[in-house]
């Protein structure tokens, strides 16, 4: 989608129940220039938090965790820190429990580009859903590590829902990273869209209602060195 416009935007989601933005047009429509502390935002991601729930069955990721509220009049609240819970319809490798993650850090959640990125979410699924009063908005910081041994797995749940409305999809990061593809399929099984996360700012949209997503591992280009792609991932669903 070449340097799309919200309406535009709004009509892809409408029409296919997803959209990929390339890095170029999500610029635009987030106005980097008002991003002043993307570096520090960006730079936030080598002091993730292991995610113990999957370390536990031999698989390495990273992540922080935020709870958000927004009113469709504007105001978003950054809520007391709080687990993130899918029930096992939407998560059979990991439903069913509570998981407590270390919190965004407070300079990252109050910061200008988690905030513009969030408004920017509000009034495009806000118009998507002009019914909705209040919004849960969920913030995960993710980062995949992967090894020369050791594929890592973006979506170790396989080709899932995240049981909200809508999702979001920021590449924030790729490092020595090869593979990763986002693929998009009807609820019938059949893969609708595929496209590949590889530059800062790429992102994908969703209407978690009408699509599932999945991600295929990664490997390091070089496998001698350091491999890693670090994406944020915002939810909205309805309070």
């Amino acid at each position: 989608m070449d340097h799309p416009t919200y309406p535009d935007l709004h009509a892809t989601l409408q029409r296919d129940g997803f959209a990929f933005v390339t890095a170029d047009a999500m610029r635009g429509l987030l106005d980097a220039a008002t991003l002043a502390d993307w570096p520090v935002f960006a730079a936030s991601w080598n002091t993730l938090g292991d995610d113990g729930y999957l370390a536990a069955r031999g698989r390495h990721r990273r992540r922080r965790h935020a709870v958000f509220a927004a009113t469709a009049d504007g105001a978003i609240r950054h809520e007391p820190h709080q687990p993130h819970y899918q029930s096992v319809a939407y998560n059979a490798l990991q439903g069913g429990i509570e998981r407590w993650f270390e919190p965004v850090e407070p300079a990252v959640a109050d910061g200008a580009s988690l905030q513009r990125i969030l408004a920017f979410c509000r009034d495009g699924f806000g118009a998507l859903a002009p019914q909705v009063r209040n919004w849960r908005i969920e913030v995960h910081q993710f980062r995949i590590e992967a090894r020369a041994d050791a594929a890592g797995e973006p979506t170790p749940e396989g080709v899932h829902r995240d049981g909200v409305d809508y999702v979001l999809v920021l590449l924030v990061d790729r490092e020595n990273i090869e593979r990763g593809t986002t693929t998009i399929h009807a609820p019938d099984g059949r893969e609708l869209g595929q496209f590949t996360l590889a530059r800062a700012f790429d992102a994908a949209l969703l209407d978690d209602h009408r699509v599932f997503h999945g991600v295929t591992p990664v490997v390091p280009k070089d496998p001698a060195q350091t491999a890693h792609r670090d994406v944020l991932v915002v939810t909205f669903k309805a309070a």
